[in-house]
């Protein structure tokens, strides 16, 4: 299924969750927030939330420095 992730179209496999485009993004367990179609989706949620065709999915991915 196509969806767009910031910004540019990709192809997730059917029934994908957030989690598992963490996985693919290569960005699981690495601390970020996640909006699908302009909502936040909770961390806790990110495993129950399927994806679907057309999701606007944005990731920010958070870094720490000093």
């Amino acid at each position: 299924m196509q969806i767009t992730v910031n910004g540019t179209v990709r192809e997730a496999p059917e029934g994908s969750t957030v989690s598992s485009l963490l996985d693919l993004l290569d960005l699981a367990g690495r601390p970020c927030a996640v909006e699908v179609n302009r909502q936040i989706v909770r961390k806790a949620d990110h495993p129950h939330h399927r994806l679907a065709t057309q999701d606007a999915v944005e990731v920010v991915s958070l870094v720490g420095g000093g």
